[in-house]
Formats: structure tokens, C-alpha cells, sequence
């Protein structure tokens, strides 16, 4: 047997086998002749070379991309159409030491998610975002996309882009070029060998910048795609040079360091500031922050009709949680209706960072009308804590494994004299149930988030009187009727 020196192989970056499909575990899912077998490899190389395996996040939307989590033996995450750069945002910001890798195609960077890539270059975010333009809509048939060229033909460009009727091709790389934070951004091509590793050497650059912590790096790819284009592969790369070449020219648009920004010059606001809290009310909130015991949390779901306060309610419980020194979040969700529509709202405090703010299971549910309480009552945790705004329970409602408490709060704001406090006196019966939060908290909220109205004496004395009444409403229906 001869001697042999392997000099091609497979990166250990991906998978031994491909579970994609039982059948065809040695394959990609990829058309003969796709660019994104070899730009796929291209990026698993440089990762594999720079010793970065186990510390990379490959985000991929959807497109032809989307099965990448199935050859990519990194973290990988799977983002909704156009969003990678959001994504990719959120994980390298979570985890600054990662490599996090955004790969997408042309039709996902360049029309659903045009936002996304501007906003995330322009904020100079520390990832690198590898960009497949092959100038068509390759996994859903062969639609016109936002880099076709102008003659064209796709499904929805059947007699040929027409600058007119479809405008021009996006270049992507010089609109990105025009803003100040990205560090790095190159075109490159996958038409012959020598532009292969001229491409290669793009991709090494931006994730080792990345490495280096130096900013925002963009790597624009064009790519072939024989099926939708109809051509047999070696055609396809042809036409590549042929034709996108001249449309969207190869090289360097950006290479600099990031721009220095003098944080410490602009004007800052501390947390007292923006809070508008006195230095005493700093140093009670500082020492409950101490002295607070581990794995102390609660959950929490508003709902109700717009109008009736339930976004301001869990913005104030939010607000208390950070002035006791917790950690805080709060998700709101609303229709379009300024009053009368659906309106509801997620609020977490708790000791320790919170992973995500949305609620599924919430250990108090506020319901401030029917709809509400029949909607989301089920979903609150068996230990949990109903709160509804009314006298009695609907006929024929079905009452769920946790408790339920019926408190009339808009009624008792009305015999009060402001309809406005029914959520206030929700808030009195939430305080009396729980040690997380104080009325002292309390008010001082709702004079710094009502503004300028909660600063008059009658209106703090009213929502007083109404976090007063609902604590003793609370209080009276956990007493015992005595016979």
C-alpha cells in the first residue's frame, strides 16, 4: 500500500451523520451545485481552525438554511424569518465570550429582515453575519427577491425585473457601508477556485475581528443556485461572473477599527434619576437588595379591557419590584383599540436574573372582566391566586385548581369616588397577599409614573384610600365567617 497525506476532509465542526433524514444520513439537504454546501463549509473550517467550536452560535432562519442545526456541531438556534440579526443580538450580548455566527440568504436579510440587518449594523453589534445572495427566493419556488437583477425572470417577475414595475436590485453591502459602526464588510463570490478562497479568507476575517471583540463584520456571499436558475452547475457558476458581477461588484467596503465613541461625554442618567427616587429612598431599596432571600419570586398576569388600567397596573408592580431590589420584567400585549380591546400583560420579580418574560403558568392572575378570567384562569399554577374583578363568579364558570378571590374593585373605586383606582384597589388585595411589596413602594410609584396629576394631594389620597380598601377587602375574605 502506497503512502497517502489527506489533504480534503470534512471539519470536525459538523456532524459525523445528518439525522435530518434516517435514509440519508451522508447528505445535506442541499441541490447539486448550491453555494451553501461550500459557504457552510467555508464557515465551519475558520470555526474549527480557530479552536472556537464550543464556544459558537450558528443562528439560521428560515430559507434553504434551516436545517444548519442539522450539520453544525455548535450551539445552534433557529430564528424566525428575517429576525437572525435580532437574535443573534440578544445571544452575543447574553454571551459576549461566544462566536455567534448569522447566516442568511437574500431573501430573508434583504426584504423581511431589512430592518433588522440595518438596525443591528448600525448599534455595531459584535457578531458576523454571513449573507447568501444567489438574487432568487430559492425554497419557496423561485420568487423575484430584493437582489435579482433587472431582466431577470422569476415566478413573480415572469417577463423580467422591470426598474419601473419591481425597482432595482438592493446592494446590500454598500447600504451598510454608509453607516458608521461596522468594522468590516466585503463582497466575495462562489463562481471559480480563485474567488472560493478569496471568499474563505473573508469569512476567516470576520469571525477572527469577531474574536477580537472589534465589532459589527458583514460577509456577502453570491452564490448559485442551478435548480431555480435551471442551469446545470458549471453553467451556474458562469453565471455568476457573467452577469452578477457586473450588478454587484466584488471587494472591500469597509475595513477600520470601530469608531471611538466617548460614552463618558454624553450626558448619563443614574437609576436614582430616572426613577426620580431620593438618596433615602436609594438606601432603603440597597439594603432590602442585601438582605433579600434566595429563590423569592412571583409571576404575574393582568388582563383586562383597555382602559381599565392593566398595562399601567403591571408597569407600577415592575416599578415596586425594582425599588425593592429585585429583578424585574414586564411584557405587555394590546390590540389596536385605545379603549374597549383586549389588554393584557406579564410582570416577573424575582431574586435572580429572569430568563424570559413571558408567563405560561402565573402565580397571580388579576382579571378585571369575564373575558379575561375565563381565558387565562386556567393557565395559573395550581398554588396560585385569582383575583376577579367582581362580586361573584359567572354562572357556569368552572373554577380552576387555584384559588379564586371575587373583588368588586371597580365597584369599590366607584363607592370611592374615581372609577380610575379599581386597579389601585387590585393592587391593595395583591399587596396583602404577598411580602414582596409595600404600600410605601406603592405610592411613591404612583406619584413618579402618574406625573404631575398623582403630585396633587387628592388624587395620592385617593389611591391611598384604594390600595387601603382592597388590602382590607383582601383581608376580610381570608377571615373566616364566624357562626
Amino acid at each position: 500500500m502506497s503512502d497517502y497525506e489527506v489533504t480534503h476532509s470534512k471539519s470536525e465542526v459538523f456532524y459525523d451523520t445528518y439525522e435530518r433524514k434516517s435514509e440519508l444520513k451522508h447528505q445535506t439537504h442541499y441541490c447539486p451545485g448550491c453555494g451553501h454546501g461550500v459557504a457552510h463549509k467555508l464557515v465551519a473550517e475558520a470555526i474549527e481552525d480557530m479552536g472556537m467550536q464550543d464556544k459558537t452560535i450558528f443562528v439560521s432562519p428560515v430559507g434553504c438554511s434551516v436545517f444548519a442545526y442539522y450539520y453544525f456541531d455548535t450551539g445552534n438556534v433557529q430564528a424566525a424569518h428575517g429576525r437572525t440579526p435580532a437574535v443573534a443580538t440578544g445571544l452575543k450580548r447574553a454571551c459576549p465570550e461566544s462566536m455567534v455566527v448569522a447566516y442568511q440568504g437574500d431573501g430573508d436579510l434583504a426584504a423581511i429582515g431589512t430592518a433588522e440587518i440595518l438596525h443591528a449594523a448600525n448599534r455595531g453589534e459584535k457578531i458576523s453575519v454571513f449573507f447568501i445572495n444567489n438574487a432568487i427566493y430559492g425554497m419557496t419556488g423561485g420568487q423575484m427577491a430584493p437582489t435579482t437583477l433587472v431582466g431577470q425572470f422569476s415566478t413573480t417577475s415572469p417577463f423580467g425585473r422591470r426598474p419601473g414595475n419591481e425597482g432595482f436590485p438592493l446592494h446590500v453591502c454598500e447600504l451598510l457601508a454608509t453607516l458608521e459602526a461596522p468594522v468590516y464588510i466585503e463582497r466575495v463570490a462562489l463562481c471559480d477556485n480563485k474567488n472560493t478562497m478569496k471568499a474563505r479568507k473573508a469569512v476567516r476575517k470576520a469571525l477572527e475581528l469577531q474574536q477580537k471583540g472589534a465589532g459589527f463584520t458583514f460577509v456577502e456571499i453570491l452564490s448559485p443556485c442551478p435548480t431555480i436558475w435551471k442551469m446545470d452547475p458549471v453553467d451556474a457558476r458562469h453565471w455568476i461572473e457573467k452577469n452578477m458581477l457586473p450588478v454587484f461588484p466584488l471587494g472591500v467596503f469597509r475595513d477600520r477599527p470601530a469608531p471611538d465613541v466617548k460614552d463618558n461625554e454624553i450626558p448619563q442618567r443614574t437609576l436614582t434619576e430616572a426613577l426620580e427616587l431620593d438618596t433615602a429612598e436609594v438606601e432603603v431599596s440597597e439594603r432590602k437588595q442585601s438582605s433579600k432571600s434566595d429563590g423569592k419570586s412571583l409571576t404575574l398576569k393582568m388582563a383586562g379591557f383597555g382602559g381599565q388600567g392593566v398595562l399601567l397596573l403591571g408597569q407600577i408592580v415592575a416599578e415596586m419590584g425594582m425599588r425593592e431590589g429585585l429583578e424585574v420584567s414586564w411584557l405587555p400585549s394590546y390590540g389596536p383599540e385605545m379603549r374597549s380591546g383586549s389588554a393584557h400583560c406579564h410582570v416577573c420579580l424575582a431574586d435572580e436574573r429572569i430568563g424570559s418574560p413571558l408567563i405560561s403558568h402565573p402565580d397571580v392572575l388579576i382579571a378585571m372582566n369575564e373575558i379575561s378570567l375565563r381565558k387565562f384562569a386556567p393557565q395559573v399554577k395550581a398554588s396560585g391566586l385569582i383575583l376577579y374583578n367582581r362580586a361573584e363568579l359567572p354562572e357556569g364558570f368552572e373554577e380552576p385548581a387555584a384559588r379564586v378571590v371575587c373583588v368588586p374593585a371597580s365597584d369599590i373605586a366607584d363607592q370611592l369616588g374615581m372609577a380610575k383606582v379599581a386597579n389601585s384597589v387590585m393592587l391593595g388585595a395583591l399587596m396583602a397577599e404577598t411580602e414582596l411589596l409595600t404600600e410605601e413602594s406603592a405610592l411613591a410609584v404612583v406619584q413618579s409614573t402618574l406625573g404631575a396629576k398623582a403630585k396633587s394631594a387628592s388624587v395620592l389620597e385617593m389611591n391611598r384610600r384604594a390600595l387601603e380598601a382592597g388590602r382590607e377587602y383582601m383581608q376580610k375574605a381570608a377571615t373566616p365567617v364566624q357562626s
